[in-house]
């Protein structure tokens, strides 16, 4: 509901996830409760997502519909989070505003005036409006550093390699940038962007893409050895 309103404010949703009611009956029946238990997460339009179409914000795209989950929303998924909405985009990402000619301009929620920033706009724009708790966007030069920054919220982009970007574990997908692009979360809080990290890097993200060093989030190195400032969850 709260996304709904959202978006009716400043276009940054551009597709419900359906299924997520059956998710949450599923999850319900599970012993093993993962680290994202019942949480929301909005991802960013191009994250493919089984039944629905990652645009990239071009037309050429708009037929095709993904037949699995990408790596990322399956382990999601298996920590217990329910992806419910896909978000708005620039046209082919390369750009730090947010717009494009299939679903229109997304406006920053703090400031109609502004742009949210790009290219995860949709997930900054829906997060500070108060729509999403934590989103997944994804970065080569800025793109979730900028829209947090534009949006006053926090964001991480990870390590290159360091969570699959992969559509799925059969993926032969080669990028020729040099910089690596990168999925992360974003959140209001450095936390949430914690607790999301250490979901992702689990057994099952390793297993289904072999090209990500096994390596489990390192609590250690977050805090700098202060054991005062732990998250709950892993006491």
């Amino acid at each position: 509901g709260e996304a709904l309103e959202v978006t009716r404010e400043v276009n940054c949703v551009i597709d419900f996830i359906h299924g997520c009611e059956d998710q949450l009956q599923k999850l319900k029946k599970q012993k093993e409760k993962g680290l994202l238990y019942g949480i929301p997460i909005s991802i960013k339009d191009h994250i493919d997502c089984k039944g629905h179409v990652s645009s990239g914000g071009m037309v050429k795209f708009l037929g095709q519909v993904k037949e699995e989950d990408s790596v990322i929303v399956q382990v999601l998924k298996s920590q217990g989070a329910i992806p419910f909405v896909k978000t708005n985009i620039p046209q082919t990402m390369i750009n730090y505003d947010c717009s494009n000619l299939i679903f229109g301009q997304t406006l920053n929620p703090l400031n109609h005036q502004k742009s949210p920033g790009g290219s995860s706009g949709g997930e900054g724009a829906l997060i500070a409006g108060g729509g999403s708790i934590l989103g997944i966007g994804s970065d080569v030069a800025g793109s979730i550093r900028l829209p947090s920054s534009f949006c006053g919220l926090c964001g991480l982009k990870p390590t290159g390699n360091r969570i699959s970007t992969s559509p799925s574990a059969r993926s032969d997908r080669t990028s020729v940038l040099a910089v690596t692009a990168v999925l992360g979360p974003m959140a209001r809080d450095v936390d949430s962007l914690a607790l999301c990290m250490k979901a992702l890097l689990c057994e099952e993200m390793f297993q289904l893409d072999p090209t990500i060093p096994p390596l489990p989030f390192d609590e250690e190195v977050r805090l700098g050895g202060n054991p005062c400032l732990r998250l709950p969850s892993s006491k």
